[in-house]
């Protein structure tokens, strides 16, 4: 019985401390550290180039000329010598309109300049045959100033119906309409056989030139006095994007500032003439315009998607040389073709994260991974808006870059 007894008490004490053993394994366990991850991350570095100071807005194009042609006169529209959309030269004929009943009214015109005329020259001449009667004191001198009124009346005569037959001319005249510019005719409103009317409500055509031309746009007043100062300097270039993706602008130069500010808007209205020899702009396309003030040189610029915002404002990601990232307090002022301008808070060369910022808290390790998620070896960097840290470098480490 003793010998059962202490079987079980061995038993009992032995799985006791197994089970202490194995609970003490487990808390060991537990213990152990965890080792961090390294978060894959794509990097840009910071480079230094030359950048447009610009303004940005969107625009409209407009012709630098524009008229819309109506008749002077009323008539039948007997010809037309353009079709919609033609280019037409300064001085091409445009429309003809009916020119006989000018051409009879001329006729008639001149048929009374000539007998008013004629009387005129009688009454001269017998003004001047009066004019040596009475020095003999044959007529007298009331007869005598008689003759001499009515000579005078008839030259007046003579100067109305000239008038009067230059008028019929101008009428006949504008029997045929001509283009006063070079340009680009649009739709017709009238077509050969309609009867015009003199200075209608409507437009026969209307003309555009289209080169050059003009784009229009606003930009608030408060950058009117920076446009003024750099204006000062020198004329001001001006793009216009036909879109956002266009990476050929149109080349212009600010030609006109209006003479005052849109108290509805807050605006100054500008415009930008383009010589547009390949009609790449239209009147009335809307585009992109950047007036382009300074080029900022040196200045310090990573890839926008770089540029984070947090309770405290904007920063960065930097990555260190020991892969760990710091979170850096940045000053950006603009931004400008997927890049934003740093005024302080990064140096030359240093490496951004641009993609994996929600995974990081400062401290953290990184994996740098280019697009396709592959890592990177080397120094070359493939991450967005790293493309520059290969360039060549002068002697004093900035990287030559032209403005974009």
């Amino acid at each position: 019985m003793n010998n059962r007894v202490r079987f079980f008490r061995y038993t009992a004490v032995t799985a006791v401390a197994l089970t202490a053993l194995v609970m003490t394994a487990s808390c060991k366990k537990k213990e152990q550290p965890q080792v961090k991850t390294a978060v894959p991350v794509t990097v840009g570095v910071v480079i230094q180039k030359a950048v447009p100071l610009q303004i940005t807005v969107i625009g409209t194009v407009e012709p630098s000329s524009t008229i819309a042609v109506k008749a002077q006169i009323g008539g039948t529209l007997t010809r037309i010598h353009f079709t919609e959309g033609q280019d037409v030269k300064k001085g091409d004929l445009l429309f003809t309109i009916d020119p006989r009943p000018y051409e009879a009214a001329l006729k008639q015109a001149e048929a009374i300049s000539a007998r008013d005329r004629a009387q005129y020259e009688n009454a001269r001449a017998e003004e001047q045959r009066y004019a040596e009667l009475v020095k003999k004191g044959y007529v007298s001198q009331t007869q005598y100033e008689q003759v001499r009124t009515n000579a005078a009346a008839l030259e007046a005569v003579v100067q109305s119906s000239g008038a009067q037959v230059e008028n019929a001319r101008l009428q006949l005249a504008y029997c045929t309409i001509r283009s006063p510019f070079s340009g680009r005719t649009g739709s017709l409103s009238v077509y050969e056989g309609n009867l015009v009317k003199a200075n209608a409500d409507t437009a026969m055509v209307t003309i555009n030139q289209i080169q050059p031309v003009n784009v229009s746009f606003a930009v608030p007043e408060n950058t009117l006095p920076e446009i003024k100062k750099y204006m000062a300097e020198g004329a001001l270039k001006v793009q216009a994007l036909l879109s956002k993706n266009d990476t050929n602008p149109l080349q212009g130069t600010l030609a006109f500032i209006d003479n005052a500010v849109d108290t509805a808007t807050g605006t100054i209205k500008l415009k930008g003439s383009f010589a547009n020899s390949d009609r790449k702009l239209w009147p009335g396309q809307f585009v992109n315009v950047a007036l382009t003030l300074a080029i900022q040189k040196n200045a310090l610029a990573v890839p926008t998607q770089a540029v984070q915002t947090g309770q405290n404002g904007q920063f960065v990601f930097v990555v260190k040389e020991d892969s760990t990232v710091e979170a850096r307090p940045v000053v950006a002022t603009r931004v400008f073709g997927g890049e934003t301008v740093i005024e302080s808070g990064l140096a030359v060369s240093e490496k951004v994260v641009t993609d994996g910022q929600l995974r990081l808290s400062p401290g953290a390790k990184v994996e740098v991974k280019d697009e396709q998620g592959e890592e990177q070896q080397g120094s070359g960097v493939k991450g967005p808006g790293a493309k520059s840290a290969g360039k060549e470098k002068t002697d004093e480490g900035q990287v030559k870059d032209g403005v974009k």
